[in-house]
């Protein structure tokens, strides 16, 4: 736990008592805050208040008498309209703040030199909070991980000056961090997202742009025309700007070509990295996350064989490409996180020979945005409520089948792959789709595609499938 010792003898309100938030509650008690918690959920109080967190209706209190109020990041601050909450404290001049705000003050106090990544983006940062974390711990250094993946931020380990912090940021975190200033912060990328929450993508924008801005050192992706122009902008201001590009060479930053990692400096290249043989860092989407770990890597001070040993030891995200096993020529790939067409088309893109699984409670649009990616399509095993609507859309383009259920998908297409003598063949679990009518989540389902691919006989796990 890090104490948040910045509020020490101070009043500080508190909504949403999710486990992040109980975390919070209980990081501002042990820094000595006096801190009044609420949630409209009853039983979220009565599980705050069994902790031991003083609990009371936030509607019926001198809001004069906090020095501030510490929201939940899911809980809305703008759209579609303020929580009430939110409008009481502006009513009482009362600063609205989170978590990541408090882990950033606290850092300021006690150990204000050590490391600081932050991620953000629309698509990749938990693969690359996780691969930056991964090299840094590979490499020997003191590590914390937290944020919006895994631990909550409050719950790492207290600053120390060479005791690194990976945190990964939602934008509705940055918004509740206004002095979010890490030593790297990264942006990957921009594409609408959380609208209902931002209400237009330029207000989505400026919150992301917030946590570059107040980076030591802002290395953004500028594969899209949001972050491109953000990084002009930071760069027009006075900032120290790092461009990564995944598709296009670059005169100064970071760009891939093909499966090599390269530095532009005023147009002279060298390679840094390579991604070649790496199987959990496949695809252009990875190599984006690969080279935003790389620059952050190198601006806190580790050796290029360091990060290098660290890209190739990395085991990847569990559902998000996840190699789980193969026999002989036929590997198995768990990307249930998929859970749209837009979701599904790095995996599609990242192999030649597909036998694709797909199919579940479907989305708006359903595969048809995947079109491009039916030629790498050997056959495909349809599940779930969308496999009607799915089959319609593959048509005569794509060879199918309904199975039904994925237990068959995965007895079926490991079958069909078996046979296929034209090189490395994938069974891809990549649905396009929610999981809601046969799984409680995409976690349960990219679970029982685990388990069904490593009942087959002869199927080895792979190093790193959990």
């Amino acid at each position: 736990m890090i104490p948040a010792a910045s509020f020490s003898n101070k009043r500080v309100s508190l909504f949403g008592l999710g486990g992040s938030g109980i975390a919070t509650a209980r990081a501002l008690i042990a820094g000595g805050a006096d801190v009044l918690a609420w949630d409209d959920n009853p039983e979220s109080v009565a599980k705050a208040a069994a902790a031991g967190i003083a609990t009371g209706d936030l509607r019926g209190v001198d809001w004069a008498k906090f020095s501030a109020f510490v929201l939940s990041p899911g809980v809305p601050l703008t759209h579609p309209k303020p929580h009430w909450t939110v409008e009481l404290a502006r009513g009482s001049g009362v600063e609205i703040i989170g978590d990541i705000e408090l882990f950033c003050r606290e850092r300021m106090l006690s150990a204000p030199t050590s490391p600081f990544i932050a991620i953000t983006g629309t698509n990749g940062k938990s693969t690359t909070t996780a691969l930056t974390a991964h090299i840094l711990k590979a490499a020997g250094r003191d590590t914390q991980m937290g944020g919006n993946i895994g631990r909550a931020v409050m719950t790492l380990d207290p600053p120390q000056p060479d005791r690194h912090y990976v945190v990964e940021c939602s934008s509705y975190q940055i918004d509740l961090a206004p002095s979010i200033n890490p030593t790297a912060g990264i942006l990957l990328n921009l594409t609408p997202d959380h609208l209902d929450r931002h209400g237009t993508m330029q207000h989505y924008a400026t919150i992301k742009e917030r946590l570059v801005a107040g980076s030591e050192t802002a290395i953004i992706g500028i594969d899209d025309p949001w972050c491109a122009q953000i990084a002009e902008r930071l760069e027009r201001a006075g900032r120290h700007v790092i461009r990564i590009s995944k598709r296009l060479p670059l005169t100064d930053g970071y760009f891939a070509d093909g499966s090599d990692l390269m530095e532009a400096v005023h147009g002279r290249y060298s390679r840094v990295a390579f991604l070649e043989g790496i199987g959990s860092l496949r695809g252009q989407h990875n190599a984006q996350n690969a080279l935003a770990a790389v620059a952050a890597c190198l601006k806190v001070g580790l050796e290029l064989g360091e990060i290098q040993s660290g890209l190739e030891s990395f085991p990847g995200l569990a559902h998000r490409m996840e190699q789980v096993g193969r026999k002989n020529h036929v590997l198995f790939i768990n990307d249930s996180k998929a859970t749209n067409a837009d979701a599904a088309a790095p995996a599609l893109s990242s192999f030649a020979r597909i036998y694709w699984i797909a199919g579940g409670l479907p989305k708006e649009g359903g595969i048809e945005p995947l079109r491009g990616f039916f030629p790498r399509i050997a056959k495909a095993y349809l599940i779930g409520e969308a496999a009607p609507a799915f089959s319609a859309t593959l048509g005569e383009a794509v060879p199918y089948e309904i199975s039904g259920t994925l237990a068959a998908a995965v007895a079926h297409a490991a079958h069909d792959a078996a046979q296929d003598d034209s090189g490395e063949a994938v069974v891809l679990l990549s649905p396009a789709c929610a999981s809601f009518d046969q799984f409680k989540n995409f976690e349960v389902r990219g679970e029982a595609f685990r388990q069904a691919a490593n009942a087959i006989e002869g199927v080895k796990p792979i190093g790193g499938a959990r």
